[in-house]
């Protein structure tokens, strides 16, 4: 019964959320039980474009590492920021979502031929809570109980936490790089004079993935949180 709550409870979750969030799960899975190997994922151009192994494409942003604090620590922000994301500012709007992960991907992809990157799913990590957090500048965030912040230092001190751990900081700058750029896109440049927005998502994909809107939908309060309300808890 309490699996059956739990796999209920998971099928509420937003369709982009929920699916990125399992194919990192089960990626991780099939690495643990020898299943896979993380060097049939890892991202290697030569790989891709002479060998035509183009699922390195897509599977170098499913692995976080094999099973430990670090992984755990990557998919409590995946999940929690992609949803919050797909929950707030892109409600109704899951093409343009999908957009953005496909926008960040190549992006990043393209970026990272540079600097001899592997995986790039923490950079993705670092992209989708940068967004979020200029998208939601009232927002004060606790983070991990030793500090409260406005979001938009968040993005940094996942940074400085990824340092402490041992971690390349060159993936976190590659994410936050490259949702700077995804923001300054949809939401600085299309508000200039002359502006306009440049990433437009394809009709089909709005016909495919975006449901009516809900008029019973409340939005997430800590979207924009009045002064009465807490800090928003990592």
């Amino acid at each position: 019964m309490a699996w059956q709550g739990l796999a209920a409870e998971f099928l509420q979750v937003p369709a982009v959320t929920r699916t990125y969030t399992a194919a990192c799960v089960l990626t991780t899975a099939a690495v643990q039980l020898e299943l896979l190997s993380p060097f049939q994922l890892y991202f290697n151009p030569h790989l891709v474009f002479r060998k035509f192994q183009v699922w390195r494409l897509v599977t170098n942003f499913l692995f976080f590492g094999p099973l430990g604090f670090s992984f755990f620590f990557n998919m409590l922000f995946v999940f929690r920021y992609c949803r919050m994301l797909e929950e707030g500012s892109f409600r109704g709007r899951t093409a343009d979502f999908v957009v953005m992960f496909l926008f960040g991907g190549v992006l990043m992809t393209l970026l990272g031929l540079l600097g001899s990157l592997f995986f790039l799913g923490q950079a993705l990590t670092a992209m989708l809570v940068y967004v979020w957090s200029r998208r939601s500048p009232l927002v004060r965030v606790n983070f991990f109980g030793l500090l409260t912040f406005q979001a938009p230092f968040l993005p940094w001190a996942l940074m400085g936490f990824s340092l402490l751990l041992g971690n390349s900081i060159l993936v976190d700058l590659l994410g936050i790089a490259v949702g700077h750029i995804y923001y300054f896109l949809e939401d600085v440049f299309p508000n200039q004079p002359g502006g306009k927005r440049l990433l437009l998502t394809p009709g089909f994909l709005k016909l495919l993935l975006d449901a009516p809107e809900d008029p019973n939908y409340l939005p997430l309060p800590e979207e924009q949180p009045g002064p009465h309300q807490p800090p928003l808890q990592q």
